[in-house]
């Protein structure tokens, strides 16, 4: 690996070149200050990111103890949060305050819908996600099982898209009902003096139209802040058979994504970071492009335009055509071999990367003319697994110094709090505190916080099997103080207050079904899998006013309580069968191995991984560290031995070979079992009781880089 000196560190070569040639120029800041600024940044800040680290280190060394002692007794509430009090776990808490975020995007202040979260490594996941900001509900229905089945055959199925029909004019009788009669016995669509014809019953949900007014191309509607476009063309299959023209219902979709340089993706170096970055800068200046195969052509794919239309008093109104992009930093633990300091360490990659996705970020807020990702001069920026408010408070003092070193106003950036830490659900008021100029967005993490969960409190006893913890009582009392306290520090109108991933991307009925419970527990985004995930759960933003939810709970529910978050989810005396155990034991190996040997030999960090049952499911560190931590603790606890998780691993790897057998770089794990990837995979749950926060990145990174050195001595 070749290496630049700059301002007293020694730079991975490529990464000094992208910067240099790329992120510098045009920037408006100066190359000299740039490595100046990122030299004290890393010298000045990385002893007291460490200082932080070695706190949670003594912090976890003090439960540990008391939990060994205390083993075998019931946990004595009380005892417990006193305890968590005196060593400083839990912090006092203030007096109630309403956070001072100066203006966001409207994405983030009054409009609810879907949110997408890709690796930016991948520049065609990230132009889909950004370019889904506007979905066709159509396709969505008919290509997925949404409708209850899946199509069959390759051809237009008439009788399939009459059910796709049916199920969109009711959604327009939910969404935007007319005055009399239904959608569904409509035979055209007009425009007259500035109304729609036939009328609506709310003729403010009446947006506009393109085209000629007594035959309009489109017409748009909206309903609680989201657009629906509606298609009218009668040449196609589908107009052809709609009584009214309609050829397809377009709707906002993704109207957030974050751009994830974090637990989606493996950079592991200054190449992988060099491409992270050059990928979000070219989201940020407009030039990101890549070459797409599909149906047996090739095109190019870029960021969409905007959408314009007539409004109802004659004007033009243009829309946003992209989702507003956010970056996702990796947290304060990691370090990286990109960067050598002074005296040749790895600095910390979260310093790293805030001071270069800043600096590409300002390409946005510098660009005179063309399509904006912020319209609020603002930086979005994703900080995850933070650990109490002290943590969240140092996040904030590193972008203080980003914005004086690229001459950004303060407050510029704004940030986004991972509530997926135990130390910072324990403490959200105060982290939010904190960041109370600065928070544009909480969200909750069931999969890492469950990692944490288990982690912290590892010597207390051997935990409930990972299918049952989503029933316990932490976790509820988990996610309703997301809300709960992000409600009370007045981020309803100004910050997002997100949930979590729906998981199974080939799934979308039950997702219908199910997701809507997100923006009814006063969530004003939630995760999806994909752009047409997203799409359709932005119906469920259509059925529900998330503002006006936020506001009745507000008013009508009782906070959940602190004594549940902290309540450990034990096993107690629960006797598990040896089925039982099997079934835990090769649930949790196959989904380790599934997604660790993609990672290993081919570095990607998130993908569909087939489960024990070949149901796809969207994979990233999150689900790998539960399923390690799960397994680490009945391991520590003697639920089950190290032969039987090695035996399980063994009889897993074949099942995993087979699943990827398709695949022409995959690299088979048996019969050897000796390939780095299985190495990997078994490190996780052998040494994770004692990786830090039994997070997954130190051994992800360490056998990657291991890996790729492989590979470059086999190809020389």
């Amino acid at each position: 690996m070749g290496r630049v000196e700059k301002a007293g560190l020694r730079v991975d070569e490529t990464l000094a070149a992208f910067i240099n040639e790329r992120a510098l120029p045009g920037s408006g800041v100066e190359p000299r200050r740039f490595w100046e600024g990122l030299s004290t940044l890393l010298h000045e800040f990385g002893p007291r990111n460490r200082a932080l680290l070695e706190k949670r280190d003594a912090l976890q060394s003090q439960i540990d103890s008391w939990h060994a002692s205390n083993r075998g007794k019931p946990v004595d509430a009380g005892a417990y949060r006193d305890f968590l009090t005196e060593i400083g776990y839990l912090v006092p808490e203030g007096e109630d305050f309403q956070i001072e975020t100066s203006v966001t995007d409207p994405e983030f202040a009054n409009v609810a819908g879907p949110q997408l979260v890709v690796p930016i490594t991948n520049a065609r996941y990230a132009l889909n996600a950004a370019n889904a900001r506007w979905g066709s509900l159509y396709d969505a229905l008919y290509g997925t099982d949404a409708l209850g089945d899946l199509p069959r055959g390759k051809g237009y199925d008439a009788e399939r898209g009459g059910r796709v029909i049916a199920w969109g004019r009711n959604f327009l009788d939910e969404a935007a009902p007319l005055a009399s009669g239904s959608w569904n016995d409509i035979d055209a669509l007009s425009v007259r003096d500035g109304a729609l014809v036939p009328a609506l019953r709310d003729s403010a949900k009446f947006a506009g139209h393109n085209g000629d007014a007594a035959q309009p191309s489109d017409v748009f509607l909206k309903n609680n802040g989201l657009f629906i476009r509606i298609v009218i063309d009668p040449s196609t299959p589908v107009g052809r058979q709609d009584r009214a023209g309609i050829s397809d219902i377009v709707i906002e979709s993704a109207l957030s994504a974050i751009m994830d340089c974090e637990d989606s993706v493996a950079c592991v170096d200054g190449e992988d970071k060099a491409l992270a970055y050059s990928n979000w800068l070219g989201l940020m200046d407009g030039t990101l492009t890549e070459e797409v195969e599909k149906g047996g052509k090739t095109f190019i794919r870029r960021l969409n335009p905007d959408v314009s239309f007539t409004a109802p008093d004659g004007s033009r109104v243009t829309h946003k055509g992209r989702a507003l992009m956010l970056v996702r930093n990796v947290g304060h633990l990691m370090t990286t071999p990109a960067v050598l300091d002074r005296e040749g360490n790895e600095v910390y990659e979260g310093l790293l990367d805030a001071m270069v996705t800043a600096l590409c970020a300002k390409r946005d807020l510098d660009r005179k003319e063309g399509v904006r990702n912020s319209v609020t001069q603002s930086i979005y920026v994703v900080k995850p697994k933070m650990h109490g408010p002290e943590e969240v408070a140092f996040a904030c003092e590193i972008f203080d110094f980003v914005e004086d070193t690229l001459g950004l106003p303060r407050h510029t950036v704004k940030l986004g709090i991972m509530d997926e830490e135990r130390r910072t659900s324990a403490n959200l008021k105060e982290c939010i505190r904190a960041a109370r100029h600065r928070v544009a967005f909480i969200n909750t993490g069931f999969l890492d916080r469950t990692g944490d969960e288990i982690h912290t409190s590892i010597e207390a006893g051997a935990m409930l099997a990972k299918g049952e913890m989503k029933s316990q009582p932490w976790i509820s009392a988990y996610e309703d103080r997301n809300v709960d306290i992000g409600l009370a520090c007045g981020l309803s109108g100004k910050a997002q207050i997100g949930k979590g991933m729906w998981a199974i991307p080939d799934r979308m009925a039950d997702m219908l079904e199910q997701k809507i419970a997100h923006p009814m527990a006063g969530a004003n985004t939630a995760w999806v899998p994909s752009p047409t995930a997203a799409t359709l759960h932005a119906t469920h933003y259509h059925k529900v006013d998330v503002f006006a939810r936020q506001a009745q709970i507000a008013a009508a529910r009782r906070p959940a309580r602190l004594e549940d978050l902290l309540t450990i989810p034990l096993a107690g005396g629960r006797n598990y069968s040896e089925a039982e155990i099997t079934r835990e034991l090769e649930n949790n190996c196959q989904g380790i191995l599934g997604y660790v040997v993609r990672w290993i030999d081919q570095g990607v960090g998130c993908s569909k991984v087939p489960d024990i049952n070949d149901v796809g499911l969207m994979e990233d560190r999150a689900t790998l560290r539960i399923s390690a931590q799960s397994l680490a603790n009945w391991l520590h606890h003697g639920l089950v031995s190290d032969s039987q998780v090695m035996d399980t691993f063994r009889k897993m790897a074949v099942v995993v070979d087979r699943q990827n057998e398709g695949d022409p770089a995959y690299v088979p794990m048996a019969p050897g079992y000796d390939g780095v990837a299985f190495q990997a995979a078994c490190d996780l749950v052998f040494l994770g009781r004692v990786q830090p926060s039994g997070y997954t990145e130190p051994v992800l990174h360490a056998r990657r880089l291991q890996a790729k050195a492989e590979q470059k001595s086999r190809a020389a």
